[in-house]
């Protein structure tokens, strides 16, 4: 499968003079995963990506994306899959894809889920979850307020957190989008949403919580991720909170790399 069969086109772009505000605006708006960056030629610069933006607590009106723009590898849509695949990373979760490297006029992007959604199950290798998963995982409680979960992800550079009760047993999964999508965002300098981060961890959480066992097949877990639409599920084992998998995770283990 080639890269033109799975990139969005007609993406949401910022150029390298606009204020940081309004990327930081539409990524919220959006819930997207990253901007591309164009110069004042059309030419694509970077990404900004959306971590960098939530991060970003400058107030100030007058500051532009050009100094916080991410170089990443151009991709083009004649290139497999999987081989863009190899170029992505946790941090760079979008590429854009350009006419050609020569002449890198923005054509789409290709974000993590795309390419999430190409891998070909027949071709999976048989492996068990245990091998793959993390096993420390960082959570949090129902209880915590929101403000310390953000904190938290934030300084875990992590995007989802499971929510554990008092009794150490996972009831749901909370995610920097069910965060952003609170009741309202802040429309001042803050890189954070205001009115959520009172709130207590349970009343933003997702549930149900979608969790596999240690000796489940990977090849499962992703058709459970694809039909849940999830980019992470809890390892459980007797009802005890053991590993963590995310998309990640797959997309290695499918190429072979981590093993």
């Amino acid at each position: 499968m080639l890269v033109e069969d799975i990139m969005s086109r007609d993406p949401l772009y910022v150029e390298e003079n606009d204020f940081l505000t309004k990327a930081r605006q539409m990524v919220r708006d959006n819930h997207v995963r990253g901007l591309p960056v164009l110069d004042a030629q059309g030419l694509v610069l970077g990404i900004l990506t959306n971590r960098d933006i939530l991060r970003i607590t400058s107030s100030r009106s007058n500051v532009t994306v050009a100094g916080f723009t991410v170089q990443v590898p151009l991709i083009t849509g004649d290139m497999e899959t999987m081989e863009a695949a190899r170029m992505m990373n946790e941090r760079a979760e979008i590429l854009p894809v350009v006419l050609s490297r020569e002449t890198p006029k923005l054509r789409g992007v290709v974000s993590i889920i795309d390419i999430f959604g190409s891998i070909d199950l027949d071709s999976l290798p048989r492996r068990a979850v245990s091998a793959i998963m993390s096993t420390s995982v960082v959570t949090c409680r129902t209880d915590d307020h929101v403000s310390k979960v953000w904190e938290t992800m934030m300084e875990s550079d992590l995007t989802g957190l499971p929510v554990l009760d008092q009794k150490e047993r996972p009831l749901g999964m909370i995610t920097r989008f069910d965060i952003l999508g609170g009741p309202r965002i802040s429309k001042e300098g803050a890189s954070r949403p205001s009115d959520a981060m009172h709130m207590k961890a349970e009343k933003l959480m997702s549930t149900p919580l979608f969790h596999v066992g240690p000796n489940d097949d990977m090849a499962d877990v992703i058709k459970i991720m694809l039909k849940q639409r999830v980019g992470r599920v809890t390892v459980l084992e007797d009802d005890k909170l053991v590993g963590i998998v995310d998309r990640y995770d797959l997309i290695r283990s499918y190429l072979g790399e981590g093993t």
